[in-house]
């Protein structure tokens, strides 16, 4: 598995220190989005000619980071 730290920097003289893809000013999240809203690949380095593939499987790497420790926190019932 990759690490999503190599392709993803939170600077703050960077797009107020948002977490972007590095050398770039995408951040993850409108990465993420794109995905959850059921773009492409080819369509998501379409849009973003700045990133490569590996922006878009270290992006899912970091969403699963975050599920693993949301399931240690419960989530609030509706």
């Amino acid at each position: 598995m990759i690490n999503w730290r190599d392709f993803y920097v939170s600077n703050p003289q960077v797009c107020g220190g948002q977490l972007c893809a590095t050398g770039t000013r995408v951040f993850i999240t409108n990465v993420l989005d794109s995905l959850a809203e059921g773009s492409t690949r080819e369509e998501i380095l379409a849009s973003y000619p700045s990133l490569r593939p590996q922006h878009i499987d270290a992006a899912l790497v970091y969403a699963a980071e975050l599920a693993r420790e949301e399931s240690l926190l419960p989530v609030a019932a509706l």
